[in-house]
């Protein structure tokens, strides 16, 4: 369950396109913005690339986006790895039926949703967003693949942030599966 080897120049890419903006959404937090690199169409690629591979060399065959950012990556990333991308929304936001999990943030509790339809037993699926943090969301979006009947491939993101220690909360969640991050700070 280690990060995966990233070619130095990849990094220094992506890491230099990331910005730190201290006190956002409150004192004391220091929010990663991507909005740099995602205006950048060559960090921009080199991360969809990069991302894509990942789901190639895990056998993925639909990949997951975590509401919101994570839209943002996993959608480019399910096309350049010709593959299905699928939703995971805030609870209330999917139309028809769907499986939900609950989870517990640091700060409070939240609610996940997927369309089960969407995934198909057999489905091979990777979580993509954009930054592993606490956790949480990974975790239950992970339950809500086993739910639905598919099995997980991996986790990858673009960023961990070692000192929350989200990994070690997926440890048991990922069941064998890797957890891959691009950039770990």
């Amino acid at each position: 369950m280690s990060a995966v080897s990233v070619d130095p120049e990849l990094r220094d890419l992506l890491l230099g396109r990331i910005r730190d903006v201290p006190d956002h959404p409150k004192p004391g937090v220091t929010f990663k913005d991507i909005t740099p690199l995602l205006a950048d169409p060559v960090a921009f690629r080199a991360l969809t690339g990069a991302l894509a591979e990942l789901c190639r060399r895990n056998g993925a065959t639909k990949v997951v986006g975590l509401e919101a950012r994570g839209f943002i990556l996993a959608a480019p990333v399910a096309v350049e790895a010709g593959l299905g991308f699928v939703p995971v929304r805030k609870a209330g936001k999917l139309p028809g039926a769907t499986l939900s999990q609950a989870y517990e943030l640091e700060y409070g509790h939240a609610e996940i949703e997927i369309h089960a339809e969407d995934l198909a037993l057999g489905d091979r699926v990777m979580v993509i967003d954009d930054v592993l943090a606490t956790g949480g969301t990974a975790e239950a979006s992970l339950e809500l693949i086993r739910r639905a009947g598919a099995r997980v491939a991996g986790v990858a993101v673009l960023m961990e942030l070692a000192f929350l220690d989200g990994r070690a909360r997926l440890a048991g969640a990922l069941d064998g599966a890797p957890l891959e991050a691009l950039i770990t700070v």
